[in-house]
């Protein structure tokens, strides 16, 4: 007795569910509804024009005289456009003293932020890297330096140079700005993420030693840390105007900021004052805009690193 298998009925290709049936796709937008995007883009929005808004009323008012700052509308021009005059009037008033404090202001924060980056990339890779005793003590000290504001070290910072005679000079505003507590902080924990231990170890089996390994090895994968904490220093130094307040008595020690509100401090009685104060502002930012257009190449180089699998 035979038996048959009736044949299996042919079976239907499963059909491919395109992105959009497969709930999701193919663009940036991905997970993300239309209603959350509007509002991300409206928060983006007022926070770019919350930021903008002072530096167009600055280049706007720049460009007018003592008048007609006063007697047009702050946001638009009017009364003649005299930007270069009032630029040349900020640099030559006071004998040229704005050149004096816009070199002041390089100085402290060029070489304050160059050697405080420095401190704090090696001081967090040092914390990342290497265990010892206390190391958690420092690390909560670290931690304490940054929810402290300079502006309450200021007056003790005062009495302590003072005692040692370093006040009303250069070393009374550049030695304080040598700290950066956030700066460790951040380098530390990029430290940890962006070095791996297993090329330190290579490099100590090939008899590198550690100041090589750190300058050869580690400073070349904390470079977007190192443009972070520069950018934020070199910033928070140029901006500090409480510390230099305290420690300083002599104009032409004055940086930009404390110069300015100097020039602020006349305008009752000398209202042409008002202009040299904008026109001095405008040039005060020309520094900062220049250099985040150079380093910001680097610091977004630094952003999306890793995020492409090789």
């Amino acid at each position: 007795m035979s038996t048959t298998t009736s044949p299996r009925p042919a079976q239907k290709p499963a059909k491919r569910r395109t992105p959009a049936e497969d709930g999701r796709s193919g663009s940036r937008s991905a997970g993300r509804s239309p209603a959350a995007t509007i509002i991300v883009t409206a928060i983006l929005a007022i926070v770019a024009i919350y930021f903008l808004v002072p530096v167009y009323w600055v280049i706007v008012n720049a460009t007018k005289s003592t008048d007609a700052l006063f007697g047009t509308n702050g946001f638009w021009f009017g009364g003649g456009f005299q930007l270069f005059e009032n630029l040349g009037n900020v640099l030559t008033a006071n004998g040229g003293i704005f050149p004096r404090w816009a070199l002041n202001s390089l100085i402290y924060s060029g070489l304050g932020s160059a050697l405080a980056t420095y401190f704090a990339i090696a001081a967090g890779y040092a914390l990342a890297k290497y265990d010892f005793r206390g190391k958690k003590l420092v690390y909560a000290m670290v931690l304490g330096g940054v929810l402290v504001p300079g502006t309450a070290t200021a007056l003790p910072l005062f009495f302590l140079f003072s005692s040692v005679g370093l006040t009303n000079s250069y070393w009374s505003v550049l030695i304080p700005s040598l700290v950066s507590p956030f700066g460790l902080f951040l380098s530390s924990i990029y430290a940890n993420a962006a070095v791996p231990d297993e090329v330190l170890e290579a490099g100590r089996i090939d008899g590198v030693g550690e100041i090589a390994l750190f300058h050869r090895i580690a400073l070349p994968q904390l470079v977007p840390a190192i443009v972070t904490v520069l950018l934020f220093q070199f910033v928070g130094i140029w901006n500090n105007y409480f510390l230099p307040l305290v420690m300083l008595a002599d104009e032409k020690l004055y940086p930009i900021t404390l110069g300015l509100d100097n020039w602020r401090a006349q305008t009752d009685r000398l209202p042409e004052f008002y202009q040299l104060t904008v026109g001095g502002a405008l040039l005060s930012v020309i520094p900062l805009a220049i250099l985040i257009l150079v380093l910001q190449r680097f610091w977004r180089g630094g952003l999306t690193e890793g995020s492409v699998k090789g």
